[in-house]
């Protein structure tokens, strides 16, 4: 299946000079989401994982699906103040400035299997702050995996000690 034909472009969005890649389009086909889900399952292999971690907000959309059909957990990361409970945070820089990321104290158990997903792998800056999260939690990352990686960012660069596989790449 041609998943990058579902996937659009938004020129300028949501800045000038950046192309939004936009994956509504093959959220809302049944047989895309259904094929996307097993092509990421694939990504994986035979690894045996804990707890899949999605990062916020479009991370949301597979992590679940990808934690049922493991049978195991999910966890949220998300930014600042959205999380209800004790939280862990961890700090990270971007190109112009600095983020953070927080996680529930109680998510990952030490020795926890963990497949980290995102939607997008670009600069690599939220998905190596999820990574430090879960380590300094006790939990062993087997895998960061993504929809679709903007290779021209070189992400990777900031993932070099884990596993990085993407479905598609820009």
């Amino acid at each position: 299946m041609n998943l990058k034909a579902l996937i659009r472009d938004i020129p300028d969005f949501p800045s000038k000079g950046v192309v939004f890649r936009d994956i509504t389009p093959l959220l809302k086909n049944p047989i895309a989401l259904k094929y996307t889900e097993n092509a990421l399952l694939q990504l994986l292999g035979n690894a045996k994982i804990d707890k899949v971690v999605g990062m916020e907000s479009r991370g949301f959309f597979f992590a679940p699906i990808l934690a049922t059909k493991l049978k195991a957990g999910f966890v949220p990361v998300r930014k600042p103040g959205k999380l209800p409970y004790e939280t862990l945070r961890q700090d990270y820089d971007l190109e112009y400035g600095s983020d953070a990321l927080e996680i529930h104290a109680d998510a990952i158990v030490k020795g926890d299997r963990v497949l980290v997903h995102d939607d997008v792998l670009a600069t690599g800056g939220t998905a190596n702050a999820a990574c430090r999260l879960i380590e300094k939690m006790g939990g062993k990352i087997v895998q960061c995996n993504f929809l679709l990686e903007l290779d021209f960012l070189n992400g990777k660069e900031k993932l070099l000690n884990y596993e990085v596989k993407s479905l598609l790449h820009y």
